[in-house]
């Protein structure tokens, strides 16, 4: 074969698309650099990579200005501002997470004054549950009896700031259902209580406090990192009902089960609110044909794909609305044209 012959056999991109894909391979290759470190996860066996990198993405996509078929895309992942940001067509798609962001956002609730013009796209596995956990050593039971107490408690959680409450869904969720119970951290401070933060629910940092009894309540999602060692060390997980459950039902979030059979460790099951899955949206005005593409994409490189449940990514999950990859907005028509014609969609 001369060198002909081996020009026509390989694939090669137009150079503007060549230096584009460069450039993400480059952006992705630095969570591997010198520049991360990685820290063990003791209740799942894995070691996690941490980095000083940003992990906020924004990426658009943009044709020449004369080109009058060009299709411009732009990207982004998030939470509450990324979806408005989707919603008000400053970008194309958003990842985000967990699904009941999307919920809120799509009937007007909780953060979301107005229902927004938005759809599901694909909904990634990751299974979670908000965890409401204290001490044994403080003999509250319940959530209401916190207020009721008044009881003074060294509660690890991820952000102080009241404008995070309104942006970051974690700490949302933690807001209204101490709201529903009828307190608030700063009535917790009040108390004689304490307020430890943790970046992140793995932190290192997190499970030496609960070693160290220097805290004795954790109010966070991300329960497969720190569930097990609460448990270990004599935590009790306090049950979302009531009147909280009913608040929390109202805004779109699924109450769900949190197993003893799942956690070891655990005296019986307890009901608590779901925060899985890992929505891709997009606006209901997309066209089909560029949602259908978005799928076709997300099947071609499903290999390269990342997960939460290290399995390989099964693409029937994505619109399966399961344990791990919830949703309650209606799938995009070209989304589901795709899934319905490869068989996925059941």
């Amino acid at each position: 074969m001369d060198a002909e012959d081996r020009r026509t056999n390989v694939k090669r991109y137009n150079a503007g698309i060549q230096r584009a894909r460069g450039l993400l391979e480059l952006a992705s290759g630095l969570y591997d650099s010198s520049l991360s470190s990685e820290s063990w996860k003791a209740a799942e066996g894995v070691l996690q990579t941490d980095s000083p990198l940003g992990n906020a993405l924004k990426l658009s996509l943009t044709p020449k200005r004369n080109d009058r078929k060009g299709i411009a895309l732009s990207f982004t992942t998030g939470g509450f501002r990324a979806i408005r940001a989707v919603a008000e067509g400053k970008f194309s798609l958003a990842w985000v997470n967990p699904s009941v962001q999307l919920t809120m956002a799509y009937r007007g609730k909780g953060p979301f004054p107005k229902r927004l013009p938005v759809r599901t796209l694909a909904v990634f596995p990751s299974y979670d549950v908000m965890g409401f956990a204290v001490h044994e050593s403080t003999g509250i039971t319940s959530i209401s009896q916190i207020k009721k107490k008044r009881c003074p408690l060294k509660v690890s959680i991820r952000n102080m700031d009241k404008a995070a409450r309104k942006e970051d869904s974690t700490m949302f969720t933690v807001a209204e259902v101490l709201g529903a119970g009828g307190f608030t951290l700063e009535d917790i401070r009040r108390w004689g209580g304490e307020i430890h933060l943790a970046s992140r629910p793995s932190h290192p940092a997190r499970r030496a406090d609960i070693e160290s009894g220097r805290i004795n309540a954790i109010f966070d999602e991300g329960i497969k990192s720190w569930a097990r060692t609460a448990l270990e060390n004599g935590f009790r997980f306090l049950p979302v009902e009531g009147s909280i459950l009913k608040h929390m039902t109202m805004l779109g979030y699924r109450p769900t089960c949190m197993p003893k059979s799942r956690f070891e460790g655990m005296a019986g099951d307890i009901q608590t609110l779901d925060f899985s899955g890992w929505p891709m949206i997009v606006r209901a005005d997309m066209p089909d044909d560029v949602a259908y593409a978005l799928c076709e994409t997300i099947e071609k490189r499903k290999d390269m794909m990342p997960t939460d449940n290290y399995r390989p990514l099964d693409i029937a999950q994505l619109c399966a609305n399961d344990e791990e990859s919830p949703y309650d907005v209606p799938l995009h028509p070209g989304a589901a044209r795709f899934y319905r014609e490869r068989g996925y969609l059941k």
